[in-house]
């Protein structure tokens, strides 16, 4: 019986392969998407969860408890660690700081200065941890042990693709790296690389015990300052039934804390909050040591459009199937007649339905693992993180498969096996009129096209959302900036490289700072203003920089002047959204204040106010930020250059200049740079990434909608080619006839957006409020998708009406 039911099916998708070719084209289209965005959420799911105890580990964060719409600080300020476990014993070993450093030189020394190997690290690689580290995140150990690979000052711990990079096939324990030409450490143990579905991605492991003499956090007393690469990472007992949850009470614990050891002041808005693990990744306001995050809503959008295209691919299926049963009805009334019952028949055309799937399963695989490269590049997924041929990632299309052939075939097998065969076989079953399989057709194709306008309005206003990105004032000019990382910060090197710069042509400025105005790395600290010592009872960003700072970056002095140099905090230029916060309407009125800033013991003055600049991205708003002089954070050399425009080779020969007289101050390390455009450009990346996969996406659903409405087309202008003919020899023109095909479908387009552009607006809207700053949503973005949707429709239906509208009228009514 199976073999006879796939013989015949066989035999009907080769009498109408143009059919056939259509549905396997779709369905493959639709599976293979779906199979791509499962691949992709599943591996957004597992971030952090490899971790034996994932469910118990938590950050602590600092929030302002009076202003919940402030962002969270990551940092912890360094005494705090010896304080939590001095009055949470229990939690004494099951506590842990990780101070980031941003980007080191690691150097293997040699024999001899020519004979040492220097590798430049990027952020995220290299961290300053403790033996509890290890007793909170899962490692597998090659070498050493974790109770005591870091106990010692001086040690340090490599996953093992850095052993491999520093030491090749040797055994590297015992072996000595260099850090930044400031410390030696030795490595005593090698761990098993960290997965890529891992919030702390770190290779190369130091001992925290090193971290004060290395100078990478604020001083072991200082309760105002933090540094947003030191975290403190916690691990709570397991919840109990019916007591309070652990994280509940240890925040509520914490209040106590806060008002132990912080400033009275300060603890009047500070609160410790905790913040599990598997939330690190799904906080897109917060940052983490990966550098990567996608918010829970993104990832039910991924799903819901997998569905939507899969719906697509099903929906031109019920489409065509319906169309082609006025052809089939008289072999069903055949069949009827030599006894076959219903349900054979269902299963008939069931089975029409699994060989076309498990057609189009088969090509879907071999799609999505051609595209599996791009799709990973696209979503920033490492290469080799995910593979299709896997048992879960198998069955899941196996399970699709069987749901797409019960979606895509139930109904057209009701619609066939249901006829009556005496109705069937004197060809009362026509395709005019209005049953209830004509009216789904259009409910359908309105629906089709209702999700791919969804998509493409979506599409729309995320296109313009990210030109805003790139062309919003930031307060600052980001164009023709460079910057380059400094190592090292004395003033006689500092002098010495600026010398050099100075004569080349093409610099128009230079200038020495901690970071760019815009950056993922913050300096946070409490002030004091006034002669009430009253503190407002929040925290400040500091940006130093040396005199040059402002002009370099082009931020907008509107009242006061420039601080004068020096080496440390002398005089101060504020923002107008901390004038404003001081109680200031008017920036001349806070020239000559008085402040104290950074736990300086001298006030210092207010000698001049600048514009509002963007400190982060645009997805929030602008804090209270200080300039002033301190040449100990100075981290980075901006280059304002006088143009970008003298093409490639211009720029590439400043950059060898820029690059020599970097290497002659810093020999002893790696030079790298980065315009400040590009970098502003990596705070959205996330959402530059997930444009371009949804615009690919409804282009995907478009021409899977596109290409069922061609299909519908080829056969009602097939089964109406002699109400065509009748109408030429009747005089109508081809205008006319080709008019007739094409006016009920822009009628089912139209409804379509009707539809639609009430869900995008309020899909959209809600993407949008993530942003501070963002455009709206305006009329004519519903229009372009309107016109672009019916434009395609017309395209699609043009071809076949206007064949048909073509065809000469003898031809087609000689029969009659």
């Amino acid at each position: 019986m199976l073999k006879s039911y796939l013989t015949t099916a066989l035999r009907a998708l080769k009498r109408n392969w143009s059919y056939a070719i259509i549905n396997v084209l779709g369905l493959t289209l639709g599976l293979a998407c779906c199979l791509l965005l499962f691949v992709a959420v599943r591996y957004e799911l597992s971030f952090d969860t490899h971790n034996t105890n994932a469910d118990r580990i938590y950050r602590m964060l600092g929030a302002n408890k009076t202003d919940p719409d402030s962002r969270p600080n990551t940092g912890i300020t360094f005494p705090a660690l010896a304080a939590l476990r001095n009055d949470f014993p229990d939690l004494k070993h099951q506590l842990t700081m990780v101070t980031r450093i941003k980007a080191a030189v690691v150097a293997v020394p040699g024999k001899s200065a020519a004979d040492t190997k220097r590798f430049q690290e990027t952020d995220g690689v290299v961290a300053f941890t403790e033996p509890e580290y290890f007793t909170l995140f899962d490692y597998t150990w090659k070498k050493g042990s974790p109770q005591t690979a870091l106990a010692n000052p001086n040690t340090v711990v490599l996953s093992e693709r850095m052993a491999h990079k520093y030491f090749g096939d040797t055994n590297p324990m015992g072996k000595t790296i260099r850090l930044e030409n400031r410390m030696d450490f030795v490595v005593t143990g090698v761990i098993g690389n960290p997965l890529p579905t891992s919030s702390m991605p770190f290779d190369v492991f130091l001992s925290h015990a090193s971290v004060l003499a290395y100078g990478s956090t604020s001083p072991p007393d200082d309760w105002k300052s933090s540094y947003g690469g030191a975290q403190i990472y916690v691990m709570l007992p397991p919840a109990t039934t019916g007591a309070e949850l652990p994280a509940a009470r240890l925040e509520r614990q914490l209040v106590n804390f806060v008002n132990k050891y912080h400033d009275p002041e300060d603890a009047k808005t500070l609160a410790y909050v905790l913040q599990p693990l598997t939330n690190i990744h799904f906080a897109t306001n917060v940052p983490n040591y990966a550098q990567r995050s996608i918010s829970i809503e993104m990832i039910w959008a991924m799903v819901l459009i997998g569905l939507f295209i899969l719906g697509t691919a099903c929906i031109n299926f019920i489409n065509l199937a319906t169309a082609q049963a006025i052809r089939r009805s008289r072999e069903v009334g055949v069949r009827k007649v030599l006894g076959s019952t219903r349900g054979q028949l269902m299963r008939q055309f069931l089975g029409e339905t699994s060989v076309l799937t498990g057609t189009a399963v088969v090509m879907a695989l071999l799609v999505a693992e051609l595209a599996l490269p791009y799709v990973g590049d696209l979503l920033n997924i490492q290469p080799g993180a995910v593979t299709l041929f896997s048992p879960v990632v198998l069955g899941f299309l196996l399970a699709l498969g069987v749901l797409t052939t019960l979606l895509a075939g139930f109904y057209p097998a009701l619609v066939l096996s249901g006829y009556q065969p005496i109705l069937a076989l004197k060809g009362r079953i026509r395709p005019t009129g209005t049953g209830q399989y004509l009216t789904l057709r259009r409910g359908l194709i309105v629906g089709q096209f209702a999700i791919s306008q969804l998509l493409i309005i979506g599409t729309i206003i995320a296109y313009n959302q990210m030109n805003y990105f790139r062309s919003a004032d930031l307060g600052y000019n980001k164009d023709a900036v460079l910057t380059v990382p400094l190592p090292e910060n004395e003033p006689g090197q500092l002098e010495n490289l600026r010398a050099k710069l100075t004569g080349l042509p093409g610099i128009q400025s230079i200038s020495f700072g901690m970071t760019s105005p815009s950056s993922t790395s913050n300096w946070t600290t409490g002030f004091r203003f006034g002669n009430d010592d009253k503190d407002p009872g929040y925290g400040i960003l500091m940006r130093p920089g040396d005199t040059a700072y402002i002009h370099t970056y082009g931020l907008k002095l509107i009242a006061g002047r420039l601080y004068q140099p020096a080496d440390s905090i002398r005089e101060i230029v504020i923002n107008e959204t901390f004038m404003k916060r001081l109680g200031f309407q008017k920036p001349e009125q806070v020239l000559g204040k008085l402040m104290t800033v950074a736990g300086e013991s001298v006030k210092k003055p207010i000698v001049g106010v600048v514009k509002d600049f963007n400190m982060f991205s645009l997805r929030e708003r602008v804090e209270p930020s200080v300039l002033t002089t301190q040449r100990g954070n100075y981290r980075t050399i901006a280059l304002k250059l006088s143009t970008r425009q003298g093409g490639t080779e211009g720029i590439s020969q400043l950059l060898q200049q820029v690059e020599t007289a970097w290497s002659a101050t810093f020999p002893e390390f790696v030079f790298s740079y980065e315009f400040l455009d590009e970098t502003l450009a990596n705070f959205y990346k996330s959402e530059e990434r997930l444009y371009s996969l949804f615009r690919l996406l409804a282009g995907i659903a478009l021409f899977i909608g596109s290409l069922g409405l061609y299909g519908v087309v080829a056969f009602m202008a097939e089964t109406r080619t002699k109400e065509v003919g009748v109408r030429k020899v009747l005089g109508a023109s081809t205008v006319h006839i080709v008019g007739l095909f094409s006016l009920d479908f822009v009628r089912l387009v139209l409804i379509a957006l009707v539809l639609s552009a009430p869900v995008a607006w309020y899909v959209m809207d809600n993407w949008l409020q993530k942003f501070v700053y963002k455009i709206a949503i305006e009329w004519w973005m519903f229009a372009l998708a309107g016109i672009l949707a019916v434009g395609i429709a017309l395209l699609t239906v043009s071809f076949q009406s206007i064949k048909a509208a073509l065809m000469n009228p003898v031809t087609s009514l000689r029969s009659e």
